[in-house]
């Protein structure tokens, strides 16, 4: 009988760097590439670095992805409706750096149409939260009169910035944080995996070694200063 192939086991004692070569990622499901791990900052680091990313629900293992192709978009090649740069030019939202990174996360978090659960759970915040004390993970947050109607938070590394996940309380919010993040500076936005509404922002799909090759060439350069406070 032919065995279907298994990813790899990281022990939780094992080095931060010990990631099989995504290229022994599983084609079904689609990136699968290890069980197991912590999510140390060291580990998260050495994660994004290696173009994987950590993506399971509560009461599973940690599960680490690399799919190929992968979601990115290019900020030079972000699109914007007509009716969004009227909400923008017309300043219907604040959009701050920094200022509630918590709060993006727990509102990310929260239940949305369609889906049951969610895979941001309480450890995957505090994971986060931990990286953004060490000014490694960030977020936009855009506010309505005062709430926080939107928002996106994601690692930076250089001139990646590696997105996790955003929300919308208001019609165009979470376009608008992207939008701002796209005109920050970054050489590319990684969206880990694709969907309609990041397509129509303009992400595509590329190889995973063209992404790969991203990183080599942008992880290590001089990436934007994200600043505390409005943009």
């Amino acid at each position: 009988m032919r065995r279907h192939p298994l990813p790899a086991v990281i022990a939780p004692d094992a080095p931060a760097s010990a990631f099989p070569p995504v290229d022994r990622a599983l084609a079904e499901p689609n990136g699968l590439l290890a069980v197991g791990g912590d999510l140390s900052p060291e580990r998260l680091l050495a994660a994004y670095r290696r173009g994987v990313f950590p993506w399971f629900s509560a009461g599973e293992p940690i599960l680490w992805w690399s799919p190929d192709p992968r979601a990115v978009l290019y900020p030079h090649a972000v699109h914007v409706s007509r009716s969004l740069r009227k909400v923008l030019r017309q300043g219907r939202f604040t959009i701050t750096r920094d200022t509630a990174f918590d709060a993006v996360a727990r509102a990310c978090a929260g239940p949305r149409a369609g889906q049951r659960g969610t895979w941001i759970t309480p450890e995957m915040r505090n994971a986060y939260g931990r990286l953004h004390r060490f000014g490694l993970a960030h977020s936009l947050e855009v506010w309505r009169n005062g709430a926080l109607v939107g928002g996106l938070y994601g690692v930076a590394l250089g001139g990646v910035f590696f997105g996790e996940s955003m929300f919308s309380h208001a019609t165009d919010a979470s376009k608008a944080a992207l939008v701002t993040l796209a005109g920050m500076g970054f050489r590319l936005i990684d969206c880990q995996v694709p969907s309609a509404h990041l397509a129509r922002m303009g992400a595509v799909e590329i190889p995973r070694a063209r992404f790969l090759h991203h990183l080599d060439q942008w992880c290590e350069a001089p990436g934007p200063i994200f600043p505390i406070g409005v943009p």
